[in-house]
């Protein structure tokens, strides 16, 4: 399913799009919240992240989309949402990542954005959550953008991009431990009762300026 924005085309990605994803995760600026700037193998790509998505796709409406200029069909990067393979809750991850020559232009917002309407308004999920390093301000600021709450702040599991010891996945009380932005992971979520309010709230503004 292709969903429209203001300024672009989200379409779920094919073959057609391995080279612009090679080509995204070979940038180290795009890559550095995510890996620490090492790109990701075009075999990778290959065989696991576009069958994952397709597989996604075909068994639940969710995936990755490719974001696209509507005009031009050039590639900017991409969205997802994805099912946790281990949750009890009617819940889907939301990921995004633009090519850096897109950057600050709100394109990252708008994607999101669509995606979470997507996942309350026609998947029917209960809860939307993304996860980025603390360090990470401009994700976290879409995260906000879109209605977002903090719901979390976790030791990072990943010792490559982190480069911590210690062990993953305990939450932290930033009040008493000491608090470094890039050894932690924060968590953001939206419910989908808060979702249906502000929804609402937007309603009734374009209604009274109509």
């Amino acid at each position: 399913m292709n969903i429209d924005t203001a300024r672009a085309r989200l379409r779920p990605v094919s073959a057609s799009d391995i080279d612009d994803l090679v080509h995204l995760d070979s940038d180290p600026e795009v890559m550095r919240y995510v890996s620490g700037g090492v790109p990701t193998p075009r075999a990778v790509i290959e065989e696991w992240v576009l069958p994952r998505a397709e597989a996604e796709r075909r068994r639940y409406g969710t995936g990755t989309w490719a974001l696209c200029d509507p005009a031009t069909g050039a590639f900017l990067g991409w969205a997802s949402l994805r099912t946790p393979r281990h949750s009890s809750r009617t819940e889907l991850e939301l990921s995004y990542r633009l090519r850096r020559t897109v950057w600050r232009r709100g394109l990252g917002t708008e994607a999101a954005l669509a995606l979470v309407a997507f996942a309350f308004d026609h998947l029917g999920t209960e809860r939307v959550f993304a996860s980025t390093l603390a360090s990470n301000i401009p994700s976290r600021r879409v995260m906000e953008k879109i209605g977002m709450s903090l719901t979390g702040i976790h030791l990072c599991d990943d010792s490559d991009l982190c480069g911590t010891p210690d062990a993953p996945g305990h939450a932290v009380d930033t009040r008493t431990a000491p608090y470094d932005p890039d050894r932690y992971e924060v968590e953001y979520e939206i419910l989908q009762t808060e979702w249906r309010q502000r929804s609402l709230r937007w309603s009734s503004m374009r209604h009274r300026s109509a």
